[in-house]
C-alpha cells in the first residue's frame, strides 16, 4: 500500500505542473521575438544611415569632380592649348566682375533644381587686395602673372532622382 500511496502523490504532483513549461517557453518565445524586432529596426536604421552618408559622399564627389574639371579647362585656356578632355566651361564663361556679395551657398540654394551639375568661375585676381601677406595685385594692370579663379561648383548625388546635393568652393591659382 506504501507504493500505491507514493505513485498517486508523484502523480498528483506531476499534474499540478503539467503546462508550466509551456507558459515559461511562450514568455521565451515572446523575449526573443521582441529582441529580434528591435536587431530589425535597428539594421533598417543603419541601412538609412549608410544610404544617406553614401548620397552625401557622392554628391561631394560629383561637385569635386566638376571643379578639376573647370581647373583642367581653365589651364587649357591659360595655355592657350586645346582643352585636352575638359570642356566644362570656355573662355566666354568666366566672369571678370568683382562682386564681394557673392555667396556661395546662397548660389547653391538657386540650383538646387538643376538636373545636371552646374559651375560659376570668376576671374578673383583683379579683386585681390594689394599689400597683404602675399603681396599680390601690387603689378601693372597689364601684367596678370598668377590669374587666380574662384570656382564654385554643385552637382548632385543621382541625376534624376537626387537625394543630396553638395557645393563646393575653391580658389585656384595658375
Amino acid at each position: 500500500m506504501n507504493r500505491i500511496f507514493r505513485v498517486g502523490r508523484m502523480r498528483a504532483s506531476a499534474y499540478r505542473q503539467r503546462g508550466a513549461v509551456l507558459y515559461v517557453a511562450l514568455i521565451m518565445l515572446i523575449l526573443l521575438a521582441m529582441i529580434g524586432i528591435v536587431g530589425m529596426q535597428v539594421a533598417g536604421i543603419q541601412e538609412r544611415m549608410s544610404a544617406s552618408y553614401r548620397a552625401v559622399n557622392r554628391a561631394f564627389q560629383n561637385a569635386e569632380g566638376v571643379v578639376r574639371e573647370a581647373e583642367c579647362a581653365i589651364e587649357a585656356i591659360a595655355n592657350r592649348t586645346g582643352a585636352g578632355g575638359c570642356t566644362i566651361i570656355a573662355a566666354a564663361d568666366i566672369k571678370h566682375i568683382c562682386d564681394d556679395a557673392f555667396d556661395p551657398a546662397g548660389w547653391g540654394a538657386l540650383q538646387s533644381f538643376a538636373a545636371v551639375p552646374v559651375v560659376n568661375v570668376r576671374q578673383i585676381d583683379t579683386c585681390v587686395q594689394g599689400e597683404g601677406t602675399l603681396d599680390m595685385g601690387t603689378g601693372p594692370a597689364s601684367e596678370k602673372p598668377f590669374p587666380i579663379y574662384q570656382i564654385t561648383s554643385y552637382a548632385a548625388d543621382d541625376v534624376g532622382n537626387a537625394s543630396s546635393s553638395s557645393v563646393v568652393d575653391t580658389i585656384f591659382k595658375l
